[in-house]
């Protein structure tokens, strides 16, 4: 069985319940069905244009045991604005201002998540990740001693036993080493509760322990000295060279005595250049199957999806949404 139907199967398991705010796109319409009758999470499709049921009756998809809500028309509207403004307050938001934010479907799905009327959104389908992350990060906020929202990547390696998890390859540019520290740390929570399998976290440089000087590696080893005062139970090293990391004869070599260097499952790359490039080749030159990016960092699940992303894409995502819940 493959990691993506060990996802699906343990998703329904769950009974989670997940929101798709873009519910005018027929891609959710089908993505929404599926998991509805494959039971593998409880469905709400938004419907701020009102002609949702119309739309399925056309295309041929069934709507039962699906929740539509208009949420213009919501019971819950007047709930969302109050929680909403007493949020953004300090940016001086208004009545009017958080009326007119709250109906807008992404900011109504992530007050769902708040407000335990949902377990995770998932969105990006027609909108950019910028505002999907926008939506998430006011309402329903960062985890605790987490300073940045962040992303991974599972990367399924042909001919390697296990997945490796590669971050952040999607949202932080150019992290500084509070950020770089975070992206770990999050990091590994996902990839132990996606794989079951303890992470071992490698800070990764073109450095290893010292072997060159240069502001960037000092960037990673100040990232690595905060995961290890903030996280002191989570196996991490750095700065890593990524052979030193994966090798483990190399790692013996390069850094004896690391409980991490040759068995590294969790890569976290310098910046978004690095990270971005590196799943990216792994993905086209060895072949990988690249499962994500998933948001991490936020207090519940709120993920992105690309824009040209395909119905089994939402519905993966979906599964791996009930999963982080």
């Amino acid at each position: 069985m493959d990691l993506l139907q060990q996802f699906r199967d343990k998703a329904a398991t769950l009974k989670k319940h997940i929101v798709l705010p873009e519910g005018e796109d027929e891609r959710m319409l089908y993505a929404a069905e599926r998991l509805t009758q494959q039971k593998i999470c409880k469905v709400t499709l938004l419907d701020p244009r009102g002609n949702l049921r119309q739309e399925a009756d056309h295309l041929g998809v069934s709507i039962d045991g699906i929740n539509i809500i208009d949420p213009s028309q919501s019971d819950y509207l007047e709930d969302y604005i109050e929680t909403f403004i007493e949020l953004r307050k300090h940016k001086g938001m208004t009545p009017e201002l958080a009326r007119k934010t709250t109906i807008n479907h992404l900011y109504y799905g992530a007050m769902m998540v708040r407000q335990n009327h949902a377990d995770a959104s998932l969105a990006g389908a027609l909108n950019t990740t910028g505002d999907v992350l926008r939506a998430a990060i006011q309402c329903i906020g960062m985890k605790k001693n987490i300073i940045t929202v962040s992303s991974s990547f599972l990367m399924l390696i042909p001919g390697w036993d296990q997945p490796v998890s590669f971050a952040d390859c999607a949202v932080v540019p150019d992290p500084d080493p509070k950020q770089l520290a975070s992206i770990a740390i999050s990091s590994a929570e996902t990839h132990k509760r996606l794989t079951g399998n303890d992470a071992y976290v490698a800070m990764l440089s073109f450095s290893t322990k010292g072997s060159a000087s240069h502001p960037m590696v000092e960037k990673v080893q100040e990232a690595t000295r905060i995961v290890k005062e903030r996280a002191p139970e989570l196996a991490v090293d750095g700065e890593l060279q990524l052979d030193a990391a994966l090798i483990e004869v190399i790692g013996a070599k390069k850094a004896p005595g690391s409980g991490v260097a040759g068995k590294a499952n969790v890569l976290v790359f310098p910046d978004l250049n690095a990270g971005n490039i590196g799943y990216k080749l792994t993905q086209r030159l060895a072949g990988a199957e690249a499962i994500g990016p998933v948001v991490q960092g936020l207090k519940k699940p709120a993920n992105d999806l690309s824009r040209g992303c395909s119905i089994d894409d939402i519905v993966n995502v979906a599964a791996i949404c009930a999963l982080m819940a």
